[in-house]
């Protein structure tokens, strides 16, 4: 069994210590649901918008349907700032300081308002090298790919479970148009003893209706409430969908399409159903269909 679900989860951690010292840590988590078609959504750190790029790029590579959405925690450790003052700026300002205190009489300011005040003190991420950020967006992109082949194993081990469940409902589509064939086998009698019935009730045991206007009459009957084109093209339906059932790639949209054939013969029949019994079986036909149909959706 090959197929894939479009509902799955992966989590995947990692870390890295830099040719700096600097250490990083972080999550990877992909969630997926069923959806039509491939809608990818990213959630990265601020700082990390390229990766947006990436990621939906790499996806489209691996999956084909499904609502996907990417999580993406980032954490640096250590202290790995840096201290810059600028000692011209402040020298200046002390200066200024000093001769506005003394000219006003005022207390001269302490030295935490000079190193409050903009360009005096700069504060910089010793971290932030373009060496060091490649290092780390390596390891980054090595380790979504890592949770993206966790996530493809997800899907496969549901997409397994959900093959046995669509195999059961196939076979129980079969069991029931068997059944149906062979109600619907005896329809041309129930239709001639029905055609009878209502002739004598309307002219009377005795009357002189021609026979063979009457065998006429029960033929064209029996061919309006034949049900073997129907039948035939549901037992080709039943091996289309084992086959596929088997088949690598993407069947999702092809099973589904495949369904609404279903549902179009059961629908037939029911409407040239001669007989309660025939009529159950079509609705029995119809429900099992609709499971079948129920179930495909969240096939990839």
């Amino acid at each position: 069994m090959t197929l894939s679900s479009m509902t799955g989860f992966a989590r995947t951690e990692g870390q890295i210590k830099t040719s700096s010292g600097t250490d990083y840590s972080w999550v990877w988590e992909i969630r997926t649901v069923n959806g039509k078609a491939l809608d990818i959504r990213c959630r990265v750190p601020s700082g990390l918008d390229a990766f947006d790029l990436y990621i939906k790029k790499a996806l489209k590579t691996h999956l084909s349907r499904g609502s996907v959405n990417v999580n993406l925690t980032l954490a640096q450790e250590g202290d790995h700032s840096s201290v810059k003052v600028n000692y011209n700026i402040l020298e200046q300002l002390t200066k200024a300081a000093v001769e506005l205190s003394a000219k006003f009489n005022l207390p001269p300011p302490s030295i935490d308002s000079f190193l409050n005040i903009k360009d005096v003190v700069e504060i910089t991420d010793t971290a932030q090298n373009e060496d060091v950020l490649k290092e780390r967006d390596n390891a980054l992109k090595s380790s979504f790919l890592e949770t993206v082949e966790s996530l493809k194993s997800a899907r496969k081990d549901e997409g397994k479970a959900l093959g046995k469940m669509l195999l059961a409902t196939v076979d129980e589509i079969e069991e029931y148009l068997l059944s149906g064939e062979k109600i619907a086998a005896g329809q041309p009698e129930i239709l001639k003893n029905k055609f009878l019935e209502k002739v004598n009730n309307l002219l009377g045991k005795d009357s002189s209706l021609d026979p063979d206007r009457v065998v006429q009459e029960i033929v064209i009957l029996a061919t309006k409430a034949d049900v073997k084109e129907e039948t035939d093209r549901l037992h080709a339906h039943i091996a289309s969908a084992r086959t596929l059932l088997k088949t690598k790639g993407s069947v999702g949209r092809k099973l589904d399409f495949l369904c609404q054939e279903f549902n179009r013969e059961a629908n037939t029949l029911c409407s040239k159903s001669s007989s309660i019994e025939l009529t159950n079986i079509g609705l029995s036909l119809k429900t099992a269909i609709d499971q079948l149909r129920e179930q495909i959706q969240n096939i990839e």
